[in-house]
């Protein structure tokens, strides 16, 4: 088991990580992704494990239910878990995201290859749009 710095959420039974620098949005992402119907899995820290031989993450224990909402704090949310969900794409908030990409690159977390894309952060379309990347590039 492998703590790792991101968040995450579960969308029909997969794992979405996002990543990316303090302040870039990754708890933003979530908690839009969270209003479409995403289940948070955590905020700011996951355990990432390969029980089966594929990637999973899970809530981290001292983090699990909890998200920081900018302005607000740090709030109690409905949360997956405790159970690991099967990664199925990083998405990383980068405002040199390219404006196209042919296929998702592939990197290792946890030692696990998984697919990922860069996504330029500052759009209102971008929780529809990581929904989209999961969709298109994420494993199933």
């Amino acid at each position: 088991m492998i703590v790792h710095q991101a968040s995450a959420v579960v969308i029909d039974g997969r794992a979405l990580l996002i990543e990316g620098p303090p302040g870039s949005g990754k708890s933003s992402l979530a908690l839009a992704l969270i209003d479409r119907g995403a289940i948070l899995l955590g905020d700011d820290g996951v355990v990432l494990s390969a029980p089966d031989g594929r990637l999973c993450a899970a809530p981290h224990p001292n983090t699990a239910g909890l998200i920081e909402v900018r302005n607000l704090g740090i709030l109690p949310f409905p949360h997956a878990g405790p159970d690991p969900v099967p990664v199925a794409l990083v998405v990383v908030l980068d405002r040199q995201a390219p404006r196209f990409v042919e296929a998702a690159q592939t990197v290792l977390r946890g030692g696990w290859p998984v697919p990922l894309l860069h996504l330029w952060p500052e759009s209102q379309a971008l929780p529809l749009r990581a929904e989209l990347a999961l969709r298109h590039h994420g494993l199933v």
